[in-house]
């Protein structure tokens, strides 16, 4: 079932948004501030956000801002602003889509079914490399991990690749730096240490549940079992 966050002050339009999605088969979480609506977005995996703009603490706007830095997660604007130039400006910050209250239940459906399946094909004609909850996009040199995007370096992205596309298989620091920095390698590991040791910070971040890159002593680095 997917999880859908409502993010709306009106308690009131935020109950009817909830039952008419959960009418529709979905799960629905509730937020009634800015602060509380980042909150869930940081702490939670959602499928859909539905966000308003004016927002107690945090506006809408400085939400969608801060949340395109670390998630792809389709967003549908919901305001009373029905401006085209309003319009215009969201869909530029990352909104997926747009929708000016009123506005007529079945529509909203209709709009959150169709931005899921249009995400969901998004995903599957990129070129992607899976590794538990880690999506990594050939095309884009992107990855996400448990929904989140996180942001790496050139290098570090590199290392992540090889290591995807040779799950199982130990790299020692002598093949990743000459795979990776593309010149022979004289012994001094301080590089490869240092990107694997920011790697794996990056990744905790997200997800300190998951452990993604295993040291084997005395051979090298590979992909934990999954």
């Amino acid at each position: 079932m997917k999880t859908i966050l409502v993010v709306e002050d009106s308690k009131d339009v935020n109950l009817m948004l909830a039952e008419a999605l959960t009418d529709a088969g979905y799960r629905i979480k509730s937020a009634y501030t800015g602060i509380e609506g980042i909150n869930e977005i940081k702490n939670n995996k959602y499928d859909l956000i539905l966000l308003d703009i004016m927002l107690p603490y945090k506006s809408g706007d400085e939400i969608l801002k801060e949340i395109r830095g670390f998630c792809e997660t389709p967003v549908i604007i919901i305001s009373a602003k029905d401006m085209v130039s309003t319009k215009i400006d969201f869909l530029k910050l990352g909104a997926d889509d747009y929708i000016t209250k009123p506005f007529d239940l079945g529509e909203v459906t209709a709009r959150v079914e169709a931005n899921l399946r249009r995400f969901r094909s998004q995903l599957k004609e990129s070129n992607t490399l899976n590794y538990k909850d880690m999506l990594l996009y050939e095309a884009a040199k992107r990855v996400t991990v448990n929904n989140y995007e996180i942001d790496l370096t050139a290098k570090e992205y590199l290392i992540l690749e090889l290591l995807i596309k040779n799950k199982g298989k130990v790299f020692t620091k002598a093949n990743l730096y000459e795979s990776i920095w593309q010149e022979e390698y004289l012994g001094d590991d301080n590089a490869v240490k240092t990107h694997i040791s920011n790697l794996r910070n990056k990744l905790k971040k997200v997800n300190p549940k998951e452990d993604y890159i295993e040291t084997v002593w005395g051979l090298g680095y590979r992909l934990f079992k999954e």
